[in-house]
C-alpha cells in the first residue's frame, strides 16, 4: 500500500488574501510576503497648509464649482455696493432696500467741491421729503450735490425720512424740514427726489423778488397746468415764513401744492418761472417707475372734499413731530443729512391719516 498522502489546507485568512487580491493565485504562495500598500507622498510646507482643508477626494470638477459659486457671490457683493456707504444709509433710513435689483450707475470721476465764500453769501437748504425710495435716493444726492456745486451756489441737501406708520405726509415733512434745516441756510428748495435737472442754465441762486418755480409747466415732464408748483420751488425763509408754510392736512399724494399757489397768492408774493430755456420738457430727468413705486391716491371719508379747501389756519405753526435720529452721510462723496422724522395725526380733524 502506498503511503497515505497528507495535504495540507491553506490558512482561511491567506485564502481571503488570494481571492481578494488583485494578484494572481499562483504568485501567492505560503512564503511571499503580503503585498504592501504605496505610500501617498507626503506634503510639504505650503501645500500642507493650502490642501489641509479640502477632502481627500476633491477632485477637479469640485474646485472649478467652487470658483464659480465664488465668481457668484463676488459678483452679487459688487451689485449691492454700488455706494460705499449703502449698508450704513440702510441703517441711518431705518429700512430695508426691497425691490428688483438695479445696475449699478456708472461711476464718474472723482469731483471735489468745496464751498468757499467768493460762491455767494446765500446758502441753500435742499428739502427732499422721502419713504422707501432708496435706489432713487442714490442717484439724487451725488446728482444736485455735482450739479449745484458746478453753478457754484452754497447748499445742503437734507433727506426727510418719514418713519411713521401714517399716510405719507409731503408737506408737514417740508415744514419739518425747514425748522430744522441749519440757520446757516436762508433760503429753501422744496425738490422732489425723483427729478433731477439736466440743463445747466437752471436757476438755483437766492429768490430774492419772490418764489421761484424751476420745474415750471413748460418745462415739467408730466405737469403742465398753470397753476403747478410742485417738483422743484424756491423759496427764501422768510417768504415761506410769511405764507405759514404748508397745509399739514394732506396724507397721501397730491394737492397739497396745489393748495401751496393760493397760499403764495394769498400772501401776496408773485410767482417767478424760468425764461429763455429751450430744452422743453427734456429740462428734467424723471427717474420715478410707476410700475414699482405706486402713488396713494386714495381718496378717504371726508378728504375728497377737503382737498379742494384752502387751510387758513394750519401749516409751519401747527406741525407736529418728533426727530427720531438725525445722519450725517456721504452717497457717491456728496454729503447730505437723514432726518428719521415720525409725524403726528390728530385723527379727529383729519381721519383719512391712516389706510384704515
Amino acid at each position: 500500500m502506498f503511503p497515505s498522502r497528507s495535504t495540507q489546507k491553506e490558512p482561511r485568512g491567506r485564502e481571503r488574501l488570494c481571492r481578494g487580491s488583485s494578484l494572481p493565485r499562483s504568485h501567492v504562495g505560503l512564503g511571499s510576503a503580503p503585498p504592501q500598500r504605496k505610500q501617498p507622498p507626503q506634503d510639504r510646507g505650503g501645500s500642507r497648509w493650502l490642501l489641509g482643508g479640502l477632502p481627500r477626494k476633491c477632485s477637479v470638477f469640485h474646485l472649478f464649482v467652487a470658483c464659480l459659486l465664488l465668481g457668484f457671490f463676488s459678483l452679487l457683493w459688487l451689485q449691492l455696493s454700488c455706494s460705499g456707504d449703502m449698508a450704513r444709509a440702510a441703517r441711518g433710513l431705518g429700512q430695508e432696500t426691497p425691490g428688483p435689483f438695479q445696475a449699478c450707475p456708472p461711476e464718474l470721476p472723482p469731483e471735489h467741491w468745496e464751498e468757499d465764500a467768493s460762491w455767494g453769501p446765500h446758502r441753500l437748504a435742499v428739502l427732499v421729503p422721502f419713504r422707501e425710495r432708496f435706489e432713487e435716493l442714490l442717484v439724487f444726492v451725488p446728482h444736485m450735490h455735482r450739479f449745484l456745486s458746478r453753478k457754484k451756489i452754497q447748499h445742503h441737501i437734507y433727506i426727510l425720512n418719514q418713519v411713521d406708520h401714517f399716510r405719507f405726509n409731503r408737506a408737514a415733512l417740508i415744514n419739518v424740514g425747514f425748522l430744522e434745516s441749519s440757520n446757516s441756510t436762508d433760503y429753501i428748495a422744496m425738490h422732489d427726489v425723483d427729478l433731477l435737472p439736466l440743463n445747466e442754465e437752471l436757476d438755483y441762486g437766492f429768490p430774492e423778488a419772490g418764489p421761484f418755480h424751476v420745474a415750471s409747466p413748460e418745462l415739467h415732464p408730466l405737469y403742465h397746468y398753470k397753476t403747478y408748483v410742485g417738483g422743484i420751488l424756491l423759496l427764501s425763509k422768510q417768504h415761506y415764513q410769511l405764507c405759514n408754510g404748508m397745509s399739514n392736512r394732506f396724507w397721501g399724494w397730491g394737492r397739497e401744492d396745489d393748495e401751496f399757489y393760493r397760499r403764495i397768492k394769498g400772501a401776496g408774493l408773485q410767482l417767478f418761472r424760468p425764461s429763455g430755456i429751450t430744452t422743453g420738457y427734456k429740462t428734467f430727468r424723471h427717474v420715478h417707475d410707476p410700475a414699482w413705486r405706486k402713488r396713494d391716491q386714495k381718496r378717504i371719508a371726508a378728504q375728497k372734499q377737503e382737498q379742494f379747501k384752502v387751510d387758513r389756519e394750519g401749516g409751519l405753526n401747527t406741525v407736529k413731530y418728533r426727530v427720531d435720529s438725525r445722519t450725517a452721510l456721504s452717497v457717491g462723496g456728496a454729503p447730505c443729512t437723514i432726518l428719521n422724522i415720525m409725524l403726528d395725526c390728530d385723527k379727529t380733524a383729519t381721519p383719512w391719516c391712516t389706510f384704515g
